[in-house]
């Protein structure tokens, strides 16, 4: 499985808990999205996770900054991920942003609103903040291999799914 997080927003350790804890410590890979703020969050998170991929965020300190790249691409049981925090410009900045990655989906952060839009020529997923919702639903993604591609859920750190969907190859 591939867990994805984003907008942790602490000083003082990862704040995951239930399900996204253990999304995290069972993950092939976790990928932050940024704005942990400190260090010793990327650390914490690291600390967790099997294999860890992240990005930095606008929030994040120097430290961070030196350790995580702005963004990154990743693959994943054969897609190609575009992943950041932010891009100026919404959708059609994220949407051209992949494509100059030759990605299959972008991930992105910052809004603290988990996201799965489908509806443009590239998916744009968003995990939301599982610590810090601002007014959404707290959450995380989840991707998991299935036949012809992956099959992806947006969960509150509670258990609950509350959006699936799916990506082909």
């Amino acid at each position: 499985m591939l867990t994805v997080v984003s907008d942790t927003h602490s000083t003082d350790g990862h704040r995951l808990r239930g399900r996204t804890l253990k999304a995290v410590r069972s993950a092939e890979l976790v990928v932050h999205v940024g704005d942990f703020m400190t260090e010793s969050v990327l650390d914490a998170f690291e600390a967790e996770a099997e294999t860890f991929r992240g990005v930095y965020g606008n929030n994040d300190d120097s430290g961070i900054r030196t350790r995580l790249p702005k963004a990154r691409t990743i693959e994943y049981e054969g897609l190609r991920f575009a992943v950041t925090h932010t891009v100026r410009g919404g959708p059609t900045a994220l949407t051209l942003f992949g494509k100059q990655h030759e990605a299959d989906a972008v991930i992105f952060g910052h809004s603290h609103c988990p996201t799965a839009d489908l509806t443009g020529e590239l998916p744009l997923l968003n995990p939301g903040s599982h610590s810090q919702p601002r007014g959404n639903r707290p959450g995380h993604l989840e991707l998991e291999a299935v036949a012809n591609g992956l099959q992806g859920r947006l969960v509150t750190p509670d258990g609950n799914a509350f959006e699936t969907f799916e990506l082909e190859q």
